[in-house]
């Protein structure tokens, strides 16, 4: 398993009863998680006296309940700085776990000797995109959502990155691959994070299963002549390391290269555990 273990403003403090409790930055929070299956007592003072606590709904969906958090605070990562804001589904607008990823391309492209043109796809707030513009990287972030991207956009100037090579396009993420493949553009990396299941900006519906493995062999034919990296992540239970691997190994087969497949985790501080938080999949060149 891969470990975000190297954040100083985030982290998981114990975990019990379909529910995990954070700190993010200065601010306690609970949030669901489907992993967490087992009964453990709640011993820690956070459990009672937390900021945020997002309770889910046996009908679907839930809400939050508020206990003096901001409607928005900052929250760092090394040089990257992201704004966080209780928001739909549980969400804060990162998903800490990522860091692990951001530091391996991280040292990848800083390491290249060359320009690295990336292209990040499902992009969300910008984590991966800074985490590559900050690293060197001219970047293009594509997401569906206009939202999202604007959200990213500020991380960008609170992260100092403002003015960071990089292209911001609102688009669904499949028509912008096959565009992108028809202008004859080319990317020494590329970047997917996508949903398990999602609607593009025209009611384009996404579902992971039956979408993940065409978008993957259009990707392909987007990659330069010498790749650098390919990057898959899932949060997906049904789309295992192994498949994530297998994929990229099939469609990837004609360039020289390595490939791995993990859980990705976080630590919990509590016990030294770690909780399981979805699966990243690995081409890198050799």
């Amino acid at each position: 398993m891969w470990i975000a273990d190297s954040w100083k403003d985030y982290e998981v403090i114990d975990c019990s009863k379909g529910e995990k409790l954070e700190r993010w930055a200065d601010f306690i929070l609970v949030r669901p998680d489907p992993q967490v299956i087992w009964d453990t007592p709640r011993t820690l003072p956070g459990w009672k006296k937390k900021n945020g606590h997002y309770h889910r709904s046996k009908k679907g969906g839930g809400e939050w309940e508020f206990f003096e958090l901001p409607q928005q605070w900052d929250i760092h990562y090394h040089s990257l700085t992201f704004h966080l804001k209780p928001f739909s589904f549980k969400h804060t607008g990162l998903f800490p776990e990522q860091a692990v990823n951001w530091d391996w391309f991280g040292k990848k492209i800083r390491q290249a000797g060359r320009p690295v043109k990336v292209l990040n796809l499902f992009a969300y707030t910008g984590g991966a995109t800074l985490a590559a513009a900050a690293a060197g990287a001219s970047v293009t972030h594509v997401d569906a959502s206009k939202g999202m991207v604007t959200w990213a956009k500020e991380n960008a100037i609170a992260s100092a990155l403002g003015d960071a090579p990089v292209r911001w396009i609102v688009d669904d993420c499949v028509k912008f691959v096959e565009r992108e493949i028809r202008r004859g553009n080319h990317y020494d990396a590329i970047i997917m994070d996508p949903p398990s299941y999602g609607r593009g900006p025209k009611g384009e519906i996404w579902k992971i299963e039956d979408a993940i493995y065409p978008l993957v062999k259009l990707c392909v034919q987007l990659l330069s002549k010498k790749p650098l990296f390919f990057l898959i992540n899932s949060y997906t239970t049904g789309l295992q390391p192994a498949v994530l691997a297998y994929m990229l190994g099939t469609e990837l087969r004609n360039f020289k290269g390595i490939i791995d497949a993990q859980e990705i985790g976080l630590p919990v501080s509590s016990n030294g555990l770690v909780l399981p938080c979805g699966a990243s999949g690995r081409w890198e060149a050799l």
